[in-house]
């Protein structure tokens, strides 16, 4: 039986590779962002992608997506719950109140949006239960300077992930979390220009194959629903997360 996986944030980055490589698998995929356009491009040719233009901070057309995605793939197994934001960077002074509201709308309603309606279907398909992935980051245990907005909604994804782990045992519902570290994406790209132009002198900002961190998910996804990691780590093996620096 092929199994299913929905997407969000599919569109670029690390969702989109995530969903190229569940896509090679074999793996029936919901891809959800707001761009239609590069959604079908992405499912051009992949019978089994499904096309699911939506804003993850609207929660009726949250509530549309996972319906149409569950009545064409026949069950949801897994959400890997990716969507997410970095604004701006600042001093929290100097954070625009519109970026802190933008953060907390996408990074935190957004997963939550998703989260829940994730978690309502796996509890009443039949088999019982899924698993959902979500996306964290190591900005939750050790923040980039001037990233109020982006750590606080990312430490918020952890307890999330915490409650809703516990949550679903009763469901058959398991639920984890990847935090990644400075995957080469299009963010962490921007991120590495603004750290050089800032510092100069300073060595390159270290970064990893975002394909590593695609099958990094796929073990998750892989796992029987009696198993489960609860947190990953996956990163840039030079970057400055553990030491004093």
């Amino acid at each position: 039986m092929t199994r299913s996986i929905l997407v969000t944030g599919a569109s670029s980055g690390i969702g989109r590779a995530v969903a190229e490589l569940f896509l090679a698998r074999g793996w029936t995929v919901g891809l959800l962002a707001r761009r239609a356009d590069v959604l079908s491009e992405l499912a051009a040719g992949q019978r089994r992608a499904i096309v699911l233009p939506a804003d993850v901070t609207d929660p009726s057309a949250v509530e549309s997506a996972f319906d149409r995605f569950c009545a064409e793939a026949g069950r949801i197994d897994v959400l890997f719950n990716n969507a997410g934001i970095f604004t701006s960077p600042g001093t929290i002074d100097e954070i625009a109140l519109e970026d802190w509201y933008a953060s907390v709308n996408v990074n935190l309603t957004g997963m939550f949006l998703c989260a829940r309606a994730a978690f309502a279907r796996m509890r009443h398909q039949d088999p019982r239960g899924g698993r959902i992935i979500n996306n964290g980051s190591i900005a939750a245990h050790v923040p980039r300077p001037n990233s109020a907005p982006y750590a606080a909604t990312k430490s918020a994804i952890t307890g999330l992930t915490k409650s809703i782990s516990l949550d679903g045992r009763a469901f058959d519902i398991a639920c984890g979390q990847i935090d990644i570290g400075n995957a080469r994406t299009p963010m962490v790209e921007d991120l590495a220009y603004r750290h050089a132009a800032a510092h100069p002198d300073a060595a390159p900002m270290e970064s990893f194959d975002v394909a590593d961190a695609a099958r990094s998910v796929l073990h998750m996804a892989e796992l029987p629903l009696e198993a489960n990691v609860q947190f990953m780590t996956v990163m840039a093996t030079k970057m400055p997360y553990i030491g004093r620096g």
